[in-house]
């Protein structure tokens, strides 16, 4: 059975599309401060590793609980410039990384995660107000499109358990004009835009502001402990703390017991040159909401500021490894792909050209979102595995690792999601077989009407399945 993206679209006008795109994200092409490297031996209360949303919102959080803490964060390239300057800029309230899967892991205690994320997603625009980030934050909602017939039941039923406001062809239509939409899903407070690589950026000038010390190209290799407190060993130095959290996202873990836990999929993103007030006319999309499609395979897209479309998803690669590598990145097929996707959804923009092309490595683990845990006798915290649905995730993320370095119990700390951890990966070749086999079945699954297949199903049955 086709599907809508697997119908042609001319190979010229793909060409010509991409021909002009910059290699780089869109959202880190603006200037960036610049932040000293570690050179000299230090000492502070808290050590957070990593320069991402997840550090950055801990540390932040660590200097507003306790303004006399010494804070130091250090980051081993630039602030922001991996996932946290690379994602599509969808603020989702969801801890879970959906609904479907939040309810088939913790179905005793969905209903407070999901109140959990809405109080954090709220928290997260008030801060950001409170502090004057400029964010370019956008609280638009989410449109969950149907491409394919059998969708539009998910949606409908969706609808009916209070998840959103269905939308018929015509509406959905109304909202966004592609002719591949059957039906919608608008869930109106559930997700905000921003652009993710301000974000990243204000929210160090926050961290700098509050008092915390912030190095970058200051690379963590080993993490040792001992009675007179933790050491963490840079390129040049050793930096001496009394706690640490490692937010380290898809790279290599100080604690060799997390190494199995994560593995890096590459996404895969492309970015228009703004689109004129014509050509955004022809598709309407007056309300900027954020929009995904219904497939597991699926893409995501919104408009940024100066009314660019950013057009990411669908091509979620594994390499064999579970290395992290640039090579990666630049991937011409995935990129023909998306951009041929793009024309078969909005047919009527085929003089838009592609300005930026880009890729980067999702912490994915086999729950599909965040898991933490403690070490070192309670003195080092961590949490990966956000799977692509971690920019408001991270901040509820970083106040678990301080209620957890903290010691003392919080609302947070006794849910079951963060009480347990998720299976780890086998080894390779395992690994490899087991993703490429999920990748294969799960294209199988948008091409039968949505029927998984008994690899898909044995995989939900062992709380492994994907549900997106």
């Amino acid at each position: 059975m086709k599907t809508v993206f697997d119908d042609p679209v001319d190979p010229g006008l793909i060409e010509r599309s991409l021909s002009a795109s910059t290699f780089a994200s869109v959202w880190l092409d603006i200037p960036r401060p610049q932040y000293p490297e570690l050179t000299a031996p230090i000492t502070c209360d808290l050590l957070v590793v990593g320069g991402g949303y997840t550090g950055l919102w801990t540390a932040l959080h660590a200097a507003r609980r306790d303004a006399s803490r010494r804070i130091v964060l250090i980051e081993a390239n630039r602030i922001g410039w991996a996932a946290s300057g690379r994602n599509g800029g969808f603020v989702d309230a969801s801890l879970t990384h959906g609904v479907e899967n939040g309810k088939a892991r913790w179905p005793n205690e969905f209903d407070k995660l999901t109140e959990m994320g809405m109080e954090n997603l709220d928290g997260m625009a008030t801060e950001i107000a409170e502090l004057g980030l400029d964010t370019e934050w956008e609280r638009t909602g989410m449109l969950s499109v149907a491409t394919e017939p059998h969708q539009v039941q998910w949606l409908r039923e969706a609808a009916d358990d209070g998840h959103g406001r269905f939308l018929d062809t015509a509406e959905v239509r109304a909202e966004v004009n592609s002719p591949t939409y059957r039906a919608g899903l608008f869930d109106a407070e559930s997700c905000a835009i921003v652009n993710p690589a301000k974000l990243a950026l204000e929210l160090a000038r926050a961290c700098r502001e509050a008092g915390v010390q912030i190095f970058e190209h200051t690379n963590a290799h080993r993490l040792d402990s001992g009675h007179t407190g933790l050491r963490v060993h840079t390129g040049h130095t050793v930096i001496t703390a009394r706690q640490a959290v490692l937010a380290t996202n898809v790279f290599r873990s100080l604690l060799r017991r997390n190494r199995l836990y994560t593995v890096p999929v590459y996404d895969y993103v492309l970015a228009t040159e703004p689109l004129t007030d014509a050509q955004l006319d022809r598709i309407g999309w007056a309300n900027r909401q954020g929009v995904g499609d219904c497939g597991n395979q699926f893409h995501y897209y919104r408009l940024t500021r100066d009314n660019r479309i950013v057009w990411g998803g669908y091509d979620a690669v594994y390499h064999y490894g579970r290395r992290v590598d640039p090579r990666y990145e630049d991937r011409p097929a995935t990129y023909r792909k998306l951009a041929a996707h793009f024309f078969l959804t909005f047919p009527q923009l085929d003089d838009v050209r592609f300005s930026h092309r880009w890729a980067g490595a999702i912490d994915t683990n086999t729950r599909f979102c965040a898991h933490w845990g403690l070490a070192r006798e309670g003195r080092v915290a961590y949490v990966n595995g956000f799977t692509g649905l971690g920019v408001a995730a991270t901040r509820f993320a970083a106040d678990v690792c301080l209620d957890l370095l903290s010691g003392q119990p919080t609302p947070r700390t006794e849910l079951e999601m963060v009480r347990k951890r998720p299976l780890p990966f086998p080894p390779e070749p395992l690994a490899s077989v087991g993703i490429q086999a999920t990748r294969w079945s799960l294209d199988r699954a948008d091409h039968s009407a949505g029927r998984r297949n008994l690899f898909l199903r044995t995989l939900d049955a062992l709380g492994l399945g994907f549900d997106s």
